[in-house]
């Protein structure tokens, strides 16, 4: 079964935008736990304009489903992860001034650094997944490097999805083939929603778990977020 773990940046901006601690980051993650999620994400950047680091250590004591923390993997958010030591650590290579992640590793560049970093966040106990573009080459790569998964970039997916769902896919299934044949778990994410969700965790062979934090946060505003969670969840069933 896939897993829904919830990102919870979009709580923390809202946070953020007017100061002070309402909505409550922490007990907004123990929430979406009690409504049935199976993880959640947290991606903290270097601005700290939606999750501060000081979230990350909160979040840490409260947690009981699988934390994930996902990022650019600088100095700094190597600190955080190897002081918490989260279930996963998602490597995202988003530059700082980026307002979302919008692209993969390319792991055949980067073979020695991320085989580095990989290693030292295993040797901790850490699981490892690395994002990456749905290209059989970066999934070839990532075999090399000693990643458990990769982190399927999904936007194309979602904005092809409307149009012509088959064609959308066709890369991501290939991609998820090549993991599943290298021996690679499988996530995904960015853009997933109600509507292209369940065509997506049909479709591709052993996918473990899908990170969904904007869609599902605007979605809640709408159904209330008990609901959206279930929702969401009756989708990867």
């Amino acid at each position: 079964m896939t897993k829904l773990s919830v990102n919870i940046n979009k709580i923390a901006t809202l946070r953020n935008a007017r100061g002070g601690d309402r909505p409550n980051v922490v007990q907004a993650a123990k929430d979406c736990e009690r409504f049935g999620a199976e993880g959640i994400t947290v991606h903290p950047r270097p601005d700290e304009r939606h999750i501060r680091y000081r979230d990350v250590y909160d979040l840490k004591e409260v947690v009981t489903t699988e934390f994930n923390i996902e990022g650019n993997p600088t100095p700094d958010f190597l600190k955080i992860v190897k002081d918490v030591r989260p279930a996963q650590a998602t490597l995202v290579p988003d530059a700082p001034d980026a307002i979302t992640s919008n692209a993969g590793w390319d792991t055949l560049h980067h073979k020695d650094f991320l085989t580095d970093v990989i290693g030292e966040l295993k040797e901790l106990g850490i699981r490892t997944s690395i994002f990456v573009d749905p290209d059989v080459r970066m999934i070839e790569g990532a075999s090399f490097i000693g990643t458990d998964r990769v982190e399927l970039y999904t936007e194309a997916y979602a904005k092809g999805y409307p149009t012509n769902p088959e064609e959308a896919i066709r890369s991501y299934l290939v991609a998820a083939q090549k993991a599943k044949e290298l021996g690679i778990g499988l996530n995904a994410g960015h853009d997933l929603d109600l509507d292209n969700l369940k065509y997506l965790k049909d479709t591709l062979p052993g996918l473990l778990e899908v990170s969904i934090g904007h869609a599902l946060i605007c979605d809640a505003l709408y159904l209330g977020l008990e609901n959206t969670i279930q929702l969401y969840l009756r989708q990867l069933k």
